[in-house]
């Protein structure tokens, strides 16, 4: 009898050692289950506006609009096109060019495989075999944030594709970053993929506003910017190409600013003074210091989404014109114009 009552403890406390194990896996799974849930909404409300291009295994979404001299815009991490969009800049640069936004690889419909390290150097040399497959042999080149680092790759990468470099909000010297060790594990294999799936897009979501105010501040966040689709940026593909490039931030700029002397393009630097992401006088005022063609533009009472907060300032940095009284339009109504054939929007 003594036997039996010490195997019947012993299995009771295999028991409890494995509850907390299954209640955990448990969790992960409804998790998981309502991360996909919230993904498959999400693209099923924001299907793809544009066309696409199959380069080396990368299907990369874009979209195109208006005639002229072409302007290629390169959005920041973590966002995607929608981001220009809700900025107004596509439709005011649309009237006298011909503009072209890329989702980056990872970002909105665009794929990023796995099979490699997606730095700036190797997007750029993706994005220029895209515009010659586009017909465009040198554009005005448009970087924001993270895209800023894009764009100054593919201008010293491939000096005759751009005529001029535009670089909103850049962060282009390293810097001890305490943002990376919290924003790069969703990268890492296995850990990085069980978080991306499970507890980081919750996480994202509950952070959201703290995070948007933190990247217009010291202006407020346009009442606009609430359509635009937040989980869409949360699904579990997009954080990684968000955390990987977290991870491959200050490297890359320790890479790129050996060769800035090398530009030979116009540069026009815009940024915003208040900017806590990328600070304009250690970045922005710094490399126009290091470029003889460069013009820079400090706006006041703006941080780092100066597209958004100030955009005739930017416009006119960037040699534009536009009606400060009108509104951006609303983010339905740019889909409608901006919407493909049917057969195109489709993945």
């Amino acid at each position: 009898m003594t036997r039996i009552n010490s195997s019947i403890y012993r299995s009771a406390r295999r028991q409890r050692h494995r509850l907390p194990i299954l209640l955990g896996l448990a969790a992960a799974g409804a998790l998981a289950v309502a991360v996909q849930r919230k993904v498959r909404k999400a693209q099923r409300d924001n299907p793809p506006q544009g066309n696409f291009i199959e380069i080396e295994g990368v299907r990369l979404h874009y979209l195109e609009r208006g005639a002229g001299p072409p302007l290629v815009l390169l959005h920041g991490n973590g966002t995607m096109m929608q981001d220009f969009q809700l900025s107004g800049l596509i439709d005011v640069a649309a009237r006298n060019h011909r503009v072209i936004v890329f989702d980056r690889p990872g970002y909105g419909w665009s794929t990023r495989p796995r099979t490699r390290i997606w730095g700036p150097v190797a997007q750029a040399r993706l994005l220029h075999k895209a515009l010659e497959l586009l017909g465009v042999q040198s554009a005005t080149v448009v970087g924001h944030s993270w895209g800023t680092l894009v764009a100054l790759a593919l201008a010293l990468e491939q000096p005759r594709a751009v005529d001029r470099l535009v670089l909103l909000s850049g962060y282009y010297f390293p810097t001890l970053r305490l943002d990376v060790p919290v924003l790069a594990p969703p990268a890492i294999p296995i850990i990085g993929d069980l978080m991306r799936y499970t507890l980081s897009p919750w996480l994202g979501r509950l952070l959201w506003p703290h995070l948007l105010k933190a990247m217009f501040d010291p202006a407020p966040v346009p009442k606009r910017f609430e359509s635009f689709p937040k989980w869409m940026a949360l699904r579990p593909s997009q954080l990684r190409a968000a955390a990987a490039e977290s991870a491959l931030m200050v490297p890359s700029v320790m890479a790129l600013q050996r060769r800035y002397q090398e530009l030979g393009m116009p540069v026009t630097i815009v940024a915003g003074a208040g900017d806590r992401v990328a600070s304009a006088q250690h970045q922005s005022q710094r490399l126009h210091e290091q470029l003889s063609r460069s013009h820079l533009h400090l706006v006041s009472g703006t941080g780092h989404m100066v597209h958004h907060t100030a955009l005739p300032q930017v416009l006119a940095a960037m040699g534009l014109s536009a009606d400060t009284n009108v509104e951006p339009p609303s983010p339905s109504a740019s889909a409608r114009a901006a919407a493909p054939p049917a057969h195109n929007a489709a993945v």
